[in-house]
């Protein structure tokens, strides 16, 4: 039977955190529940940053120490060493957003390699990941997924950003890492499809290294796997899938309404959650041919996925089916399951303060705007509190 109340021990939860860092966090926490706050704090930043004021260590002391790893791999140690003392592993996220030339590309896929060989020496390390617009243009993806005729220049960068992919798969196979490939907004997404499923034509075809990610707000992705998964059966390679609700909303409805088209964000939260647990009840019935990692912050759907696992006999050690959270989020979630044997990965990301900062400012904004997680956060960090107060 699955202990319902797991996720309510915040003895385990909070087990690495000292008290000034569980402080910190309830203040940070605290602070990212009003919105006033949020926005002021997001603009001020962003002027101190430009104005080249020094501010960085004030950063670096607060919200980029509670939801980042590092400046660079080497800082992270640490942190990964920390973590896998409590069977969490660590996924490095190089967290530098909206790059354009192709030294930027080669630059981030050389990062993605050196990621790899550092995976392979570390146990706590089973996993990369990388956006496909780490590797190339957002405008090629798009022209692409649009159905246009790129032009022979054109045609030379998309074959870089294939050689790009390719290079980093076929390390990452030599090494035996699991590769996760990022999701992006909808009118990017078919390219980067096609791309990541022609990787795991070559490079799933004994066990799984390529994952895709399965955007579930999307009302449109159920369809998507089960075609894939077909497609992967009659062709004979594994389908890889990390499973998240996703991050693009207000952008996909507003670009949709000022284009005119259908959004292709599910009308609420509740048909976003269907999906998910619709998606994940399919991964679990054919886990011989789909792995997964299990992206998410909501309790109801992993405690779905602890019931089907049991349901089906799958061991909690197998690598099939990785629980991933985002570092400095839902500790309670990732430390509990770790703690009853389950495969679990943080999501560090990590990066010079400066370029990290869209990430972190993201963080602050959908923490501020999804109902319920910055509460739930507060109160099991309250609950901490008090109990070793007592």
């Amino acid at each position: 039977m699955i202990n319902r109340s797991l996720f309510e021990d915040t003895e385990t939860a909070f087990a690495l955190k000292s008290d000034s860092e569980l402080e910190r966090a309830y203040f940070l926490f605290k602070m990212i529940s009003s919105q006033p706050l949020v926005r002021i704090g997001t603009a001020a930043t962003n002027f101190a940053l430009k104005a080249n004021l020094p501010v960085e260590g004030l950063i670096r002391s607060t919200v980029f120490d509670h939801f980042c790893g590092g400046v660079n791999e080497e800082d992270c140690l640490p942190v990964i060493d920390k973590l896998y003392s409590k069977r969490v592993s660590s996924v490095l996220d190089y967290s530098v957003e909206g790059k354009e030339t192709e030294a930027q590309f080669d630059n981030a896929m050389e990062k993605i390699l050196k990621i790899i060989r550092f995976c392979d020496e570390k146990e706590a390390m089973p996993i990369v990941v990388f956006k496909p617009t780490g590797f190339g243009r957002f405008y090629l993806y798009q022209k692409k997924t649009e159905g246009k005729n790129l032009t022979v220049a054109e045609q030379d960068e998309w074959n870089r950003v294939v050689a790009r992919f390719d290079t980093v798969c076929k390390l990452a196979k030599e090494k035996d890492v699991e590769v996760l490939i990022d999701g992006e907004e909808s009118w990017m997404q078919d390219a980067a499809d096609d791309l990541v499923e022609d990787m795991m034509r070559i490079y799933n075809t004994e066990n799984t290294i390529v994952y895709n990610t399965l955007q579930c707000y999307r009302w449109d992705r159920l369809d998507y796997l089960k075609a894939l998964h077909k497609r992967a059966k009659q062709s004979g390679f594994k389908v890889g899938m990390k499973i998240v609700r996703g991050a693009y909303m207000e952008k996909e409805r507003n670009r949709a309404e000022e284009k005119g088209y259908q959004s292709p964000i599910c009308e609420n939260k509740k048909a976003t959650d269907d999906i998910f647990n619709d998606s994940l009840i399919y991964i679990l019935e054919h886990l011989k041919e789909i792995s997964v990692f299990i992206g998410t912050h909501n309790e109801a759907s992993c405690y779905l996925a602890m019931e089907l696992m049991e349901k089906y006999g799958i061991d909690k050690e197998d690598n099939n089916v990785w629980f991933g959270q985002l570092y400095g989020m839902s500790d309670h979630i990732s430390y509990n399951l770790a703690a009853e044997g389950y495969n679990v990965a943080k999501y560090i990301p990590f990066g010079p303060v400066k370029d990290v900062m869209p990430y972190l400012i993201r963080r602050a904004e959908e923490n501020t705007s999804v109902a319920g997680q910055t509460n739930r956060e507060l109160s099991l960090l309250k609950t901490e509190r008090k109990r070793r107060k007592l």
